[in-house]
């Protein structure tokens, strides 16, 4: 398991990571969810051991992981800009992960060559951006670590590319029980890969939770009322936001939909309608709530 707890980190002054508590259990998948500078980064290379934390701890099963090399030698972290040595091939770098990893495996090397058409012996300089993250994926899941971090691991990738990333992770993690993090400000990729989400804006998570949770607990109603409607008949449900155009409703709550459904239908609604919010608008309304400026927030 990796384990996060009262985490902070700055730089220059500036708090990258604020106090952050977080587990991750071992063959899950998180998607760390958040828009440029809001400390995804940092948080994986706290747990990659690059970054020693300020305060707190972070780690695995209980072990510190920075200048550990018993725990770093069971974790790949890919950076969002892949990193290779200068000159070098796609099998020279194989290569060095196998010297590095004792879990390197060459027939999934070899595999995942079939998968992903590159040269192996091309310079890597030579390859387009989307063909550099291809050669970073076949040295990281060859080497079957048993967390595998991501930051924005499909940036450049086709869409093909990037369903067969998707089904190569469920592999390994039915196989390997391997645990993924992956790092992007892209919600939509990560809906259909990760089974949690954590909301990180300004170095602090502001939601967090498996995606079935977070999605049944936050309802779009649509709803049209009588004259002399008033919204404080609505007290005890947990609106989110309150919208009206004309004499349409919308209201954004949060709870059960069947405790919700009994309250606005004691009222005698003319019109009732329950649109599922995709995630997105779910995270969007979250840093609303949370006092958030969501205008100046890239999605």
């Amino acid at each position: 398991m990796i384990t996060a707890k009262h985490l902070t980190k700055s730089f220059d002054g500036y708090n990258a990571l604020n106090n952050i508590t977080l587990n991750i259990e071992e063959g899950a998948v998180l998607g760390l969810v958040g828009s440029n500078g809001s400390g995804k980064s940092t948080l994986l290379r706290l747990i990659a051991g690059v970054y020693s934390p300020d305060e707190g701890i972070v780690g695995i099963n209980g072990e510190n992981s920075f200048d550990n090399p018993k725990i770093k030698s069971q974790i790949i972290f890919l950076a969002d800009t892949p990193y290779f040595f200068s000159g070098s091939n796609l099998k020279e770098m194989a290569n060095f992960y196998a010297s590095m990893y004792s879990t390197f495996d060459y027939n999934m090397y070899n595999y995942l060559l079939s998968v992903f058409p590159l040269d192996e012996s091309k310079r890597i300089s030579t390859f387009s951006k989307g063909m550099r993250r291809q050669a970073s994926l076949i040295c990281a899941l060859s080497a079957k670590p048993r967390y595998l971090l991501l930051d924005e691991a499909f940036d450049g990738l086709d869409v093909v590319m990037r369903r067969t990333l998707a089904n190569l992770i469920f592999a390994a993690i039915e196989k390997e029980n391997m645990t993924v993090v992956i790092a992007s400000h892209n919600i939509r990729e990560l809906e259909e890969v990760a089974d949690h989400i954590a909301l990180i804006h300004k170095g602090d998570i502001i939601k967090s939770g498996s995606i079935d949770d977070l999605c049944s607990n936050v309802h779009k109603v649509q709803a049209v009322f009588n004259d002399g409607f008033d919204e404080e008949n609505l007290n005890g449900l947990q609106i989110i936001k309150t919208e009206k155009t004309g004499s349409v409703y919308q209201f954004i709550i949060r709870g059960e939909k069947e405790e919700i459904s009994q309250k606005i239908n004691s009222l005698s609604p003319i019109f009732t309608e329950y649109i599922a919010p995709s995630l997105e608008e779910i995270f969007v309304y979250e840093l609303e709530v949370a006092g958030y400026d969501v205008k100046n927030i890239e999605q």
